[in-house]
Parts: structure tokens; C-alpha cells; sequence
């Protein structure tokens, strides 16, 4: 029987309560005591980490005879309850008081009660309802904030001592931490709390993607938890472990189903990725070893490799690793397997550490680079030519000749063509049109990934991490992943993104900073051939 943090305990299907509403109510009054209890000014320590992500949260008693049983109680009228509970505001002047008074902080057992109370809300709808409503009800007290700042300011016009000004300046600082993160910051202490909020954001994120929840109260929870979650998964709490084929068989499946990028196909297909010539590492956290929370896959070549199927299906030079033979680290898949942690900077720190434990294993390494996918270019580029269709015809990013041979291809209008080819795969089984294509959708991709932005950083999440991490936008590849995944959502293109370890730190601020793009000659030739034949 699970009885972990994010299911509630029951047994023999029964809920583990003998009173409906003394467990709505108590339910309730958790919510509302944790989120306005007085928010510490540091987070956990490691120590309180310790064990957190894997064992029992909260254990109950067995069910009376009669009890209700769960689908009862995690209904969206219960859901509606609790949410009424925690808004009547009772609660909240009775904690009110409570902090005056230096009380002690929510009990273990009412903040695990919460957690179980959610994890008993199977449907997704019901969880965005709840976090919507926890985000707008339990945010900022915006009159509390303009009252302390009047205070502050108060204070300052009648010059008053610096002890005093610096109390009402703490009690501000009070008023603008949401309640909600008072709530966070007791759960993460419970055994299993931190997984429980990983799994709380990830369905945030889900709600949000879907329009379940919007507004800006639900950016903000997110921020938060993001926030918090970044604290506890810093890079001092990570431990890097390398993966092998002889690592546990729990840690090679989770290694192959948290393959996003290439899929992993069988078990063979694994034992390459993990074999001579190829690296692997994960992160995780020091109080679950063995967990993965990122994943690295590393081929080891003699130069940049120009496409994957050379990484994921060519069988190594050997069995036996050269050193002489390995010239170059090609990061070729990077994999989240917790999506709650998005945002938090678990890839960078990774290909950093990676970096460092390569090089002590080969001195003489030198050259490090990705080899990654261009996802949403071919999603732009049919953006693009439908725009066009729809403008009577309108030709702006192909060049006279280049219209006219595919046309002779094709046998229809460049433009309408192209949108139904693109829309599938099957072009790539036409060598002629494969090399007719070549040399504009090459001057395309790379206008995509260099001049296509997003609040001035490039739109391209791929090449957005990478030159955050001071990269270099190295080369764009042709036919370089020609799996059905890659032709549908890059058109078979991806790119080389090196890392000149001397220059990542200046690159790295001259984007974030500037905004500056660091490109190799090809890519600029690309983007000029593209400035000077296509019209955007």
C-alpha cells in the first residue's frame, strides 16, 4: 500500500478517517493556520532534506466501521470546502494572534493532512482548481503591504532612529511574502514534502499549459515555488554519478525512459549509450542517491560530430577505449526527469561539472561541444510559408531559381507545395528535392536560431540554454537527424553549440546582458545569405 506524500492513505479502499467533516474541517484549518504562520528568512537546512524525497509522509489511523470512502472525500465539492474554510478568514485572525505570541509552528501531522488531502485529488481540473484558488486567496495581503509602507515612509519623514526604521522595514518585508509560502516552506520539512512540491509545481505547469488556471496570482505562486525549489536543488546539494552498464538495472531503466531527445529503443540500444566512447551522467540530490534528476549523455570522438545517427546507432571503433582516438566531448542529450524542476538551473551546473570530470579523466581533452535537436523550426518555417499562401501567392524566402527548381520538382507552386511537404516526412525520400532544399532551408534555420527572438533573447529554447551558458552558435548540420522525430520538428537540421571554456563566462554575460549572439563564420554567412534573399 502506498502511503507515500502524494496519495492519500487508505485501506481496503476506505479513507483513513472516521469523520467526514472533522477531516475537511482539519483539512481546512492546515491550509489556512500554515499559510499565514510566520515565514522564516532561511530556508531548510540539508539536514531537514535528508530522507525527504522517498519515505511515508504521514501515516493515520485505520477507518471506523462506516467511514466515507475516498472518491467521496476528494470530490470537488470537498475541494470547494476546503477553499471556503480557508477564505472564511477565522483562521487567519486566530493565527494573527498566534504569531504575536511566538506560538509554535503548524504540527507535522496538519501539514501532511493538506498533502494527503491533495494527492487524493485524481483529476487535473480539481488540482487547478485548488492551486488557483490557494494562488489568489493566499498571496500577498495587498492592504497589509500599503499599510506597513505608509509606516515606512512615515518613519522616514519623521527621521526617526535606525532600530525603529529597520523594524517597520522587517515588518514590510513580512507583508510582501505570500502566505501560500509558509505553507511550502512546513511541507518541505515533512519526509516525502520536497517530491510533494516538485509534483505540486509540475502540475501547476500542466495547468497553466492547458488554461486550466491563468493570471498573474499563478505566475507568482510559480515564481515562488521555482524560487524555493532552486534553493533546495542548488549545486552544493547535487551529487554527479556516472552511469554504466553495470550500474543498478532501476537506474538504467530510469536513465531510458527519461530519454526525451533520442528515445532509447531496446536494451542493446542502451549499452552503447552507456558503453566505450560514451559517457553518462545524472544529478541528484544528496538526500536520495541514486535518484536521477538530469541526465547527460556524452559521445567521445575524434572531431564535432555533423549528425546523430553516427552517436546513437554506429557501433564504437572499438571495445576497448584509445585516448589517442578521443579529440572531442560532444553533449548530444540532456533529459529533465522531473518536470516541477523546470527553470531551475539543473543543466547548466551539470554540463559544467561534466566538463570538469572529463578533463581529469583526459588531460588533453580540448574540444567540447553539443550536438543538439532544433525543435519548432519546422513548426516556424510552415508558419511562415502559410502566411505567405494566404498572401495571394507572396514569395519572400526563396530566390527566383531556388521556386523554379522545386517547382520542376514538385509540379505545383513553391509555396502551397511546401506547406503539405513539410507537414510529413515523406519529402526526405526524394534525393532531388533533398538537395534542392538544402541550401534555403540551411540560410532559414540559421536566421531561426540567430535573428528569431524572444524579448531580445533567441526564441529557441535549444539555442536560448546553451548560449546563456556562453556557447558558441558553432554550425548548423544538414540532414543530421533523419529520424521521424527529427524531420517533423527540424526538418532533419541540428546544431553545434561549442563551448570554449576560456570565453563561456565573457559569452554568457554578453547575452544575458547585451543580448549578443556569438556565431561562428558559417552561421554568419548563413544569416547574411538569408538578410540578402529572403524578406521578413
Amino acid at each position: 500500500m502506498n502511503t507515500g506524500p502524494y496519495s492519500a492513505a487508505t485501506v481496503n479502499g476506505e479513507l483513513c478517517a472516521s469523520d467526514w467533516e472533522y477531516h475537511t474541517e482539519l483539512a481546512a484549518w492546515t491550509l489556512s493556520r500554515t499559510a499565514v504562520s510566520h515565514v522564516s528568512h532561511h530556508f531548510p537546512m540539508v539536514t531537514e532534506l535528508q530522507g525527504s524525497w522517498e519515505r511515508d509522509a504521514h501515516k493515520v489511523p485505520a477507518p471506523l466501521p462506516g467511514g466515507p470512502r475516498m472518491t467521496d472525500l476528494y470530490s470537488k465539492d470537498a475541494c470547494s470546502l476546503l477553499m471556503e474554510k480557508c477564505e472564511s478568514g477565522n483562521w487567519i485572525q486566530l493565527m494573527d494572534k498566534a504569531d504575536r505570541e511566538n506560538e509554535d509552528a503548524p504540527a507535522e501531522g496538519q501539514c501532511a493532512d493538506f498533502v494527503s488531502f491533495y494527492g487524493g485529488l485524481a483529476e487535473t481540473a480539481e488540482r487547478a482548481e485548488l492551486l488557483g484558488r490557494l494562488a489568489r486567496g493566499f498571496g500577498v495581503d495587498h492592504g497589509q503591504v500599503a499599510e506597513q509602507s505608509a509606516g515606512v515612509l512615515q518613519l522616514r519623514q519623521q527621521q526617526r532612529e535606525a532600530a525603529v526604521l529597520l523594524q517597520a522595514e522587517d515588518r514590510l518585508r513580512y507583508a510582501l511574502v505570500p502566505r501560500y509560502r509558509g505553507l511550502f516552506h512546513h511541507i518541505s520539512k515533512l519526509d516525502g514534502g520536497v517530491r510533494f512540491l516538485v509534483r505540486l509545481r509540475a502540475d501547476l505547469l500542466e495547468a497553466q499549459a492547458l488554461k486550466l488556471v491563468e493570471g498573474p496570482d499563478v505566475r507568482e505562486m510559480n515564481g515562488v515555488l521555482k524560487g524555493m525549489l532552486s534553493e533546495w536543488f542548488s549545486s552544493g546539494f547535487l551529487n554527479l554519478e556516472r552511469v554504466t552498464w553495470h550500474s543498478p538495472c532501476e537506474v538504467l531503466q530510469k536513465i531510458s525512459e527519461a530519454e526525451a531527445v533520442h528515445p532509447v529503443k531496446n536494451w542493446m540500444d542502451m549499452k552503447r549509450r552507456v558503453g566505450p566512447y560514451r559517457r553518462c551522467y545524472f544529478f541528484s540530490h544528496c538526500s536520495t542517491p541514486g535518484e536521477p534528476l538530469v541526465v547527460l549523455h556524452v559521445a567521445l570522438t575524434g572531431d564535432i560530430s555533423s549528425n546523430i545517427q553516427a552517436i546513437v546507432k554506429e557501433s564504437p571503433p572499438s571495445e576497448t577505449e584509445e585516448k589517442n582516438r578521443i579529440a572531442a566531448a560532444i553533449f548530444y542529450s540532456i533529459s529533465l526527469t522531473q518536470q516541477g524542476l523546470q527553470g531551475v538551473e539543473l543543466g547548466t551546473f551539470l554540463i559544467k561539472r561534466v566538463v570538469k570530470e572529463l578533463q581529469r579523466e583526459f588531460p588533453h581533452l580540448g574540444v567540447f561541444s553539443s550536438l543538439s535537436p532544433i525543435p519548432g523550426f519546422t513548426k516556424w518555417l510552415l508558419g511562415l510559408l502559410n502566411s505567405q499562401v494566404k498572401d495571394h501567392g507572396r514569395n519572400e524566402l526563396f530566390t527566383d531559381s531556388e521556386c523554379k527548381e522545386i517547382s520542376e520538382i514538385t509540379g505545383g507552386p513553391t509555396n502551397e507545395t511546401l506547406k503539405l511537404l513539410l507537414s510529413s516526412s515523406e519529402w526526405v525520400h526524394s534525393e532531388t528535392l533533398v538537395r534542392a532544399l538544402q541550401t534555403p532551408l540551411m540560410r532559414l534555420c540559421a536566421w531561426y536560431l540567430y535573428g528569431e527572438k524572444h524579448r531580445g533573447y533567441a526564441l529557441n529554447p535549444v539555442a536560448n540554454f546553451h548560449l546563456q551558458n556562453g556557447a558558441v552558435l558553432w554550425r548548423i548540420n544538414w540532414m543530421a537527424d533523419v529520424s521521424l522525430k527529427g524531420i517533423t520538428s527540424s526538418c532533419g537540421l541540428m546544431a553545434n553549440y561549442r563551448y570554449f571554456l576560456e570565453e563561456t563566462g565573457p559569452n554568457s554575460t554578453s547575452y544575458l546582458g547585451s543580448k549578443n549572439i556569438k556565431a561562428s563564420e558559417q552561421v554568419l554567412s548563413l544569416v547574411a545569405q538569408f538578410q540578402k534573399n529572403s524578406k521578413l
